[in-house]
């Protein structure tokens, strides 16, 4: 269990399915270290892995997702019945609270903040839920996960959603917008990684979304847009207003990898590379001004 001692500023989680045991390595090795953020936003996988964080349930999210991947209830043929989607976001989020409970009072406290961003299908924009704010958080969360194509929509607050990744992949743009100084965000690609254009896939989207063009629009573009947040976020790194914990090894697995070596792999990757970083951040945490070495 992690300590109760909070740290001022926001940690920002990057999603990407089963890439998202890196994020979970990560966020066990600040909880550790007693890195307890004061505000915590998530996109999709981020979303989950920051539930357990907030909740301050060191190794929570490794044990779910290594223990219960094959199980057709959290990804398969159950899953499909129970939430129409390739994820069974009621198991994983529900009816585990049975066998790994969710400490809901850390939850809940109101001294450290939950978001997570999903995009509205009917405006293609990202839109932020915060717990103690939101109606159904866990709804949020569902649909902040819901990957297009392969996943019903969820209805949040009388609204369609579908994952956050569609519109915003990495949130860190909230964070500054709330004015928090001291930023970490946890990637799960690799520094160099820029997803590579695909000028074929756009009246395939349109046609599968023909009902939701802003939101074919946003998934169109999901490429440019991404790249792009990948590059302000490099140079935000440089200029020490963010602190970024990137993967030090290209991530190669499928989005729903089965191979659970594979996936312990990826978390201790995630560990190690938050424990190796574990001085720099302290130094940009204490440090008024801050500048990471290349």
């Amino acid at each position: 269990m992690a300590s109760n001692q909070i740290t001022d500023g926001c940690l920002v989680l990057e999603g990407g399915a089963f890439r998202g045991l890196y994020t979970s390595g990560v966020c066990d090795a600040l909880m550790e270290e007693n890195i307890n953020m004061r505000a915590t936003i998530g996109i999709s996988a981020g979303g989950m892995n920051g539930v357990n964080y907030v909740s301050g349930q060191i190794g929570r999210s490794a044990h779910i997702n290594l223990k219960y991947r094959n199980d057709s209830r959290y990804v398969g043929s159950q899953a499909l019945l129970n939430n129409h989607g390739i994820i069974g976001f009621d198991f994983i989020l529900m009816d585990l609270n049975s066998e790994c409970p969710l400490d809901m009072t850390r939850f809940n406290a109101p001294n450290r903040r939950f978001v997570v961003g999903a995009t509205n299908c009917n405006t293609g924009e990202i839109t932020y839920f915060e717990k103690g704010i939101c109606k159904d958080i866990f709804a949020a969360i569902s649909a902040s996960a819901s990957m297009p194509f392969v996943s019903e929509m969820v209805d949040v607050e009388g609204q369609p959603y579908l994952d956050g990744g569609c519109s915003c992949a990495i949130p860190y743009q909230w964070a500054l917008d709330q004015g928090y100084k001291k930023i970490i965000v946890v990637r799960t690609r690799d520094q160099e990684f820029r997803k590579p254009a695909d000028d074929n896939h756009g009246g395939l989207i349109h046609r599968w979304y023909h009902r939701y063009p802003e939101l074919a629009d946003r998934l169109t573009e999901s490429e440019e847009r991404y790249n792009r947040q990948c590059n302000e976020l490099e140079q935000l790194r440089k200029d020490g207003r963010i602190f970024v914990i990137y993967p030090s090894k290209p991530i190669d697995i499928g989005r729903l990898e089965r191979d659970t070596s594979r996936l312990g792999d990826i978390y201790y990757l995630g560990y190690n590379d938050a424990k190796n970083k574990m001085s720099a951040l302290k130094a940009y945490l204490n440090k008024e001004e801050f500048h990471e070495l290349s």
